[in-house]
């Protein structure tokens, strides 16, 4: 099996981190907005999740229902709070490229693919190596216990 380039490796790392922090820059820059109650309610947050902006219609005002204009509030923050974060997702993809940098799959060219002992997420690793059962915690273990009593 040929070695793999640390050097090569490094670099590409390097390259999806900087293109990350500059990804994250121009989210700062970016903004979305969302209204609720026909655009009665108009909030505007920046692509970093700063709520930049919150605009009430006078007319949405009605000190017998404030409930109301508590809910229009609530449903503009939270889709234009939804809509920066799907923003977030496809600037991050850009940055990590198609065929990005693959922390894990460096490790592994490495021969360091337990490293973590599985605390990588997917694959094998941990106390009992592959083909064997997962290994649980304490919690687990006893909730495991008492399902099976």
């Amino acid at each position: 099996m040929p070695q793999p380039n640390i050097q090569n490796m490094l670099k590409q790392a390097q390259e999806v981190m900087a293109a990350q922090q500059e990804a994250q820059d121009a989210l700062k820059e970016q903004r979305v907005e969302a209204s609720a109650g026909g655009g009665m309610v108009k909030v505007t947050v920046t692509g970093d999740l700063k709520i930049e902006a919150l605009t009430i219609d006078p007319d949405a005002v009605d000190p017998e229902d404030v409930e109301m204009l508590q809910d229009l509030v609530l449903a503009a923050t939270n889709e234009a709070l939804r809509q920066a974060v799907d923003l977030q997702e496809k600037a991050m993809q850009g940055a990590s490229g198609a065929g990005g940098f693959d922390p894990m799959q460096a490790l592994e060219g490495l021969g360091l693919g337990d490293a973590l002992g599985g605390l990588g997420g997917g694959g094998a690793g941990g106390v009992g190596g592959p083909g064997s059962p997962p290994q649980l915690n304490r919690a687990a273990r006893r909730a495991a216990q008492k399902k099976n009593r």
